[in-house]
């Protein structure tokens, strides 16, 4: 049973997405970052629409919310634009339905 809550959990964790740019914190270095799907509760105070066209203050409020490791507002301001839009693309990926993806497939 805990065999298939955990991988329950994992198939809600995006593949690590290699960063272009890797982040400083400290003497740390993050060069590859996952992201979680959403629940309700953390979209709130973000348009769902914003978050599906990609759009910079969307993405950049749910980054901290949704990553693995978590990375910071303020990190996620500084990131490599390409970064960001690779993370925007896998947290939008999160919102649409199965149905639609394998229509789409």
């Amino acid at each position: 049973m805990a065999q298939a809550k955990e991988k329950a959990t994992t198939a809600h964790v995006s593949d690590p997405i290699e960063l272009d740019t890797p982040i400083k914190r400290g003497e740390q270095t993050i060069d590859s970052v996952s992201v979680r799907k959403p629940s309700a509760g953390e979209l709130r105070g973000v348009n769902l629409s914003d978050v599906l066209q990609l759009q910079t203050d969307a993405i950049m409020k749910l980054i901290p919310r949704l990553s693995v490791p978590s990375i910071t507002e303020h990190e996620a301001r500084q990131m490599d634009p390409a970064d960001l839009v690779q993370l925007g693309g896998e947290i939008a990926g999160f919102l649409v339905s199965k149905r639609v993806k394998d229509e789409a497939a």
